[in-house]
């Protein structure tokens, strides 16, 4: 099985990074941030993770990344596969979506680095 180098990231704080894929979860799925009560949480927080993979399609896509990975870890490059998800601030979305996706590819014998970006920034006020 391949490496995977899984990074989340926000689009308000920084470009997306360079990757084989790029998931932008922004558009299609809800976001935490406009529950007063999850705003100042983050992807280490329960109830945001709960709020996260309990959105219709999220783990479709899930799904449908991991084996969007395994197509291009069948491929003759021995490379790293990159996969870079992103949502507003980075902080609720993207990072869960990451969390879920490594193991996934974890259980299914791939070895996973994750990064997140911007977890750890201010929340964006919009």
């Amino acid at each position: 099985m391949a490496t995977v180098e899984i990074t989340s990231f926000g689009y308000l704080h920084d470009a997306p990074p360079t990757a084989d894929l790029v998931i932008d979860l922004r558009h299609h799925f809800r976001d935490p941030h406009v529950s007063p009560e999850l705003r100042y949480m983050t992807a280490n927080d329960e109830p945001v993770r709960r709020a996260v993979l309990g959105t219709p399609g999220i783990r479709a896509l899930v799904e449908a990344t991991a084996a969007a990975v395994t197509a291009f870890a069948a491929g003759p490059s021995a490379s790293t596969v990159t996969v870079a998800d992103g949502c507003a601030g980075g902080r609720h979305r993207a990072p869960t979506f990451a969390r879920a996706l490594a193991s996934r590819l974890i259980d299914a014998g791939h070895a996973v680095i994750i990064h997140h970006r911007d977890l750890d920034k201010p929340v964006v006020q919009r």
